[in-house]
């Protein structure tokens, strides 16, 4: 009986346990479900958020015109798609942006150049694009690039519009600095100027560095560059030319290209450092390193039509080719040679000078691998002003009177580098030539030496850059002839 019993009961337990198990699962069924269907709408929405924020926007346009080229800068919400095409009568550039809408106004842009005559839309290819129509004034070649965000700048369509018309510049040439004529040097009778290239680092959509008042370094260089210009040009025997002479950008490998058009002498580049933290401060000047300087030898070497310029009259009797490039490359590291040399002599003149005006971060020139140092021909330092990132330093930069004598310290050492070795065919090297050598000696006086030679003791004080009649023990006078 009870083995029946717990038959029946087992039975029972079965049967219910089934129950349970069938209900159990279905419930788990419509759960599953239920979670799909969630699932299914959440993707939906993702989808159409997805769809909706991959709509791109124009959020700025900002137009830098060069003498040579004219850049247009497309300040995007995302990274841009773009395709573009130029036509002819009238000269238009056409750039189609892909799902982009065009809301941004392009008739509020201001454009101070005169190779674009302005920027519009024209109707698009499709209904999620927008046309971007460019109007020129003359032909151009366009070259366009996007760019990753970058410091304080997001995604960006930038449009390069070299203009050739700037090339054929007059000869006659206006001082920004002085309002002066400045003649070229080809129809120049007398002896040349000591030609001194100034960059002004950065420019244009490129702020450099950024102090922590918002203080631009494009700023604080062309200020500082402008009033060396200005001491350079009002003195005798020298000529500034610079790379820019406004808030436009050229690129680091196209400044030492302008020095080499312009047959400069010295190229310097005016900088402000800057660092992730505050305290550093101090300025420094540095030089082309030795790696950097094989290199860019190597790429001269490589293109026959740039070393010739520097040959000159040697590429016409380099006749053997099996020998051209041994004799080419003894000619090219001579001139790397003479440029560096200079380089550092003058680096360190540029230092001494320097430390009267402010602490230095390094007390010696430095090298380093900066495009803007790579002429090979052309003797080439660039100046850290001081750290602009330090609150009391960019404060210093602010004051006009700290800029120049900041431009005081480079003109200072570089008329002295060229006074004691002038580069040939100049006034100064004529000057020196025509110069008498006297050491002084105890007794001597400015007076008694224009007497024993027979001039003026203003010229003696003029060849000498003397401010007073006072001389040393020692010192090494030059004696002008007349």
């Amino acid at each position: 009986m009870q083995t029946c019993l717990t038959r029946a009961t087992s039975e029972k337990i079965r049967k219910h346990s089934r129950s349970e198990v069938y209900e159990s699962g279905i419930t788990t069924i419509r759960r599953l479900n239920m979670v799909r269907s969630i699932v299914s709408v959440l993707l939906l929405c993702l989808v159409v958020q997805f769809a909706h924020g991959a709509q791109n926007n124009i959020d700025g346009v900002r137009i830098w015109p060069s003498p040579d080229n004219t850049r247009v800068v497309f300040d995007m919400k995302t990274a841009p798609e773009y395709t573009y095409f130029t036509l002819k009568n009238p000269l238009r550039l056409v750039i189609d942006l892909n799902n982009t809408n065009d809301s941004y106004k392009l008739s509020d842009i201001e454009n101070s150049g005169n190779l674009i005559n302005k920027l519009r839309y024209s109707t698009p290819k499709n209904s999620s694009s927008s046309r971007v129509v460019v109007e020129l004034n003359r032909n151009t070649t366009p070259s366009l690039f996007a760019m990753a965000p970058e410091g304080a700048y997001g995604h960006r369509l930038v449009v390069d519009l070299p203009d050739k018309a700037s090339k054929s510049a007059p000869k006659l040439t206006a001082s920004a600095s002085t309002g002066s004529v400045v003649l070229d040097d080809s129809t120049s009778s007398r002896d040349r100027d000591i030609i001194v290239a100034i960059d002004a680092g950065h420019g244009g959509h490129d702020p450099g560095s950024v102090g922590p008042a918002g203080t631009f370094e494009k700023h604080i260089t062309l200020s500082i560059a402008k009033k060396l210009e200005g001491m350079i040009n009002k003195e005798r025997g020298m000529r500034a030319i610079m790379t820019r002479s406004d808030d436009y950008y050229i690129s680091p490998n196209r400044r030492p290209e302008i020095a080499r058009e312009k047959k400069a002498d010295l190229l310097i580049s005016i900088h402000a450092d800057a660092f992730s933290q505050p305290q550093p401060r101090g300025g420094s000047v540095w030089v082309l390193s030795m790696r950097r300087a094989d290199t860019e030898l190597g790429r001269w070497l490589e293109k026959s039509e740039r070393h010739s310029e520097l040959l000159g009259g040697a590429a016409e009797v380099i006749n053997d080719k099996s020998s051209e490039r041994y004799l080419t490359e003894t000619i090219l590291g001579l001139s790397m040679d003479h440029s560096m040399a200079t380089s550092h002599d003058l680096g360190n003149k540029v230092v001494e000078e320097l430390k009267q005006v402010t602490s230095l971060h390094k007390r010696k020139p430095q090298a380093a691998s900066f495009a803007v140092l790579t002429a090979p021909d052309i003797p080439s330092i660039l100046v850290e002003v001081g750290f602009i990132s330090n609150p009391q330093e960019e404060k210093n930069l602010n004051w006009s009177k700290y800029r120049e004598r900041l431009a005081a310290a480079m003109f200072n050492a570089t008329k002295r580098y060229f006074k004691q070795v002038p580069p040939d065919g100049t006034l100064w090297a004529q000057e020196r030539e025509n110069n008498r050598t006297h050491r002084v000696r105890s007794g001597e006086s400015l007076s008694l030496l224009a007497q024993r030679y027979n001039v003026k003791v203003s010229s003696i004080k003029a060849a000498n850059d003397l401010s007073s009649d006072v001389v040393r023990v020692g010192q090494v006078l030059n004696i002008p002839r007349t």
